[in-house]
Parts: C-alpha cells; structure tokens; sequence
C-alpha cells in the first residue's frame, strides 16, 4: 500500500484472553483489501483504514497498542471490535479491565463492535441495557440470562444500533467488516470488497443458519420423560391432555413447569421439532415438499410452507436450494 494515503478512520480490534485469531487476521486483511480497493479506485489520497490491535500488558494489566497498521500518529480508533472467542461463554475470563477501557472509550465517542461471543464482552460494560444486541443463535439464550436487561435478537446477522454494532455467527466478522466498511468507505468500496473476498454483502439473516437445541439440564424429570417422548416420536402427537398424563401431572401444572424448563409451550417446542426434521428431509433428500410436510406431521402443505419460512426465514424450495446435498 502505498503511503500518499488518508486515513478515513482508525479501527481498534479487542485481543481479550482466548480471542479467535481467525477473526482478528480476517478483519485485518479485510480492512486492508477495502483500502486497495479504495486506493483503486481514487488513485493518490485515497481513504484507507487505519487498524490496531489492543492487548492488556504488563502487572497493570494496561491496554497497550501491539500493531499499527499506520503507524506514527496519535491513536483515535473510531471503532472497536470485540472479535469471537475461542472458548465457550461460559469458560470466557472476566474482563473487567476491558470492559472499563471499552466504557472510557465509549463515553469519549468510540462506536463498540462485537461479533459472537464478543458480545459477552461488551455486556460487562452495561452499555448493551435496554439495547437491542445479536450474538450466535446458539449462544443467545445464555447471553440472556446473562445480562437480562439485553434485548438479544438472533434473527439478524448485524445489529447495527448506531454506537454499538454487533453481529451474530463465527464468521459474522465478514458482515461486520463490511458492514463499517460500507460506513466509514462507502456502499462502491463495500461492494468490491465483498466482490474480491467471494462473500455477500451485509444483510443476511442468521434463521436460515440456526438450529434447535432443546434445554435438557434444566432438572425437571417429569418435564425431560415429555421432551424425549416427543423426540423419538417426531412430535407427531403433542396434545396437552396426554403429554401431561405421560408426565403424571394435572395440565395446568404441566404447562408452567413445561413452559419454565423449555422456554416454549408445547406446541412451539413441537414445531421445533417437526421443522428440524423438515430441514434434515429438504437437505438430504428430493422428495416433494408436500411428501415431507406430510411425513413430519403437517397435513396441509401451505401451512407448513408458511411456518417454515417464519421459522428459518426461507421457502422450503429456497432452503433446499441452499443447503440441500442431493441435488443434481
């Protein structure tokens, strides 16, 4: 790159203990290609993107600068990525010390990021109260009880809520590297980084991705007998009058309990159940849509198309389209 360049920004990517490095390299080199892009396509003075890397150091545990992609100005990050984590949420460290620098930071104008369980990171600040926030589909519930006052959607793949942006999959640090560089660079630059990098432009949603897992470890043995019935029979029959008698409870009692293990009534855990086993057919087979439909318990076929595409976000022929292993 050359170096009769501007600098439209400087972006500062959070190295916390047991950080994914994919991430941080990915986003790196992602900025760097939109700054050739940009180069490109203005010539000399073309905006580029500063990015630094911020690490806790020394026995003060003091957040120091480790690379500059732009090195000898005074540092100014614009932004700053909390990056997924290796390790599950619940094994993540405390990060206190983060947490109060990306604060400081905030108050002084910084715009916070995360993507997957970085947004773990950015919910130790308590700036994520009251806020809509995204992480994995898979980490969310724990993100919930975690800090009840987030709004957690994971229907979205990029929340983009103006000073804090989250996004939600592994490798959703594409959709947020894009999604700022689209900000800070511009709608043409975005798009022939994303051109270059062979990834779709931000926009996409995380249903099509997700899956269901059900809570088992929630102790309640009445309720778990009910859950592994409905399993191993499909969810075929799930009226309440007997699923409370195969769990030796009155209905009234066996709703609140079910509903306080699962998080769902049990129509909507059936429904997770059917729609799952849908998606299995639809990847692994050609049948026609009304067979499986059929086969997972859904007499009419329109109904089951209209559930399915609030479920995942997409038609059963668009699902198929997508994810499906035995065409052609």
């Amino acid at each position: 790159m050359t170096t009769d360049t501007t600098i439209a920004a400087e972006i500062g990517i959070v190295l916390y203990p047991d950080v994914q490095l994919a991430a941080v390299h990915g986003l790196t080199d992602l900025f760097r290609i939109a700054g050739e892009m940009s180069e490109a396509s203005a010539g000399p003075g073309a905006r580029v993107i500063r990015v630094t890397h911020w690490q806790q150091s020394g026995k003060q545990a003091q957040i120091v600068c480790v690379y500059d992609s732009h090195p000898g100005t005074p540092h100014a990050p614009g932004h700053l990525i909390a990056p997924p984590s290796l390790i599950m949420p619940a094994k993540m460290q405390p990060m206190d010390g983060f947490a109060a620098w990306l604060s400081e930071r905030h108050a002084a104008g910084t715009t916070l990021c995360s993507v997957c369980a970085g947004a773990f990171v950015l919910g130790e600040t308590g700036l994520l109260e009251g806020r809509p926030a995204t992480t994995h589909w898979a980490f969310a519930e724990a993100l919930a009880a975690r800090f009840p006052a987030i709004r957690v959607e994971t229907d979205r793949m990029v929340i983009d809520d103006g000073d804090i942006i989250t996004a939600g999959g592994i490798l959703a640090w594409a959709d947020l590297g894009l999604t700022l560089v689209e900000r800070l660079l511009g709608p043409s630059i975005m798009l022939a980084t994303a051109r270059f990098l062979l990834v779709d432009p931000p926009g996409r949603s995380q249903l099509p991705y997700g899956g269901f897992v059900p809570r088992l470890d929630h102790g309640d043995a009445a309720i778990l007998k009910v859950q592994h019935w409905l399993q191993a029979t499909g969810a075929k029959d799930h009226a309440v009058p007997g699923l409370a008698q195969r769990a030796g409870l009155e209905e009234r009692t066996f709703l609140r309990r079910f509903r306080k293990a699962t998080s769902l009534r049990p129509t909507e855990y059936a429904q997770q159940i059917r729609i799952t086993k849908a998606r299995e057919a639809l990847e692994q087979s050609r049948r026609p849509v009304a067979q499986i439909a059929w086969e997972v318990g859904y007499g009419d076929a329109a109904a089951f198309r209209k559930l399915f595409q609030r479920v995942t976000g997409l038609s059963p022929a668009d699902y198929r389209h997508r994810f499906g292993v035995a065409a052609g």
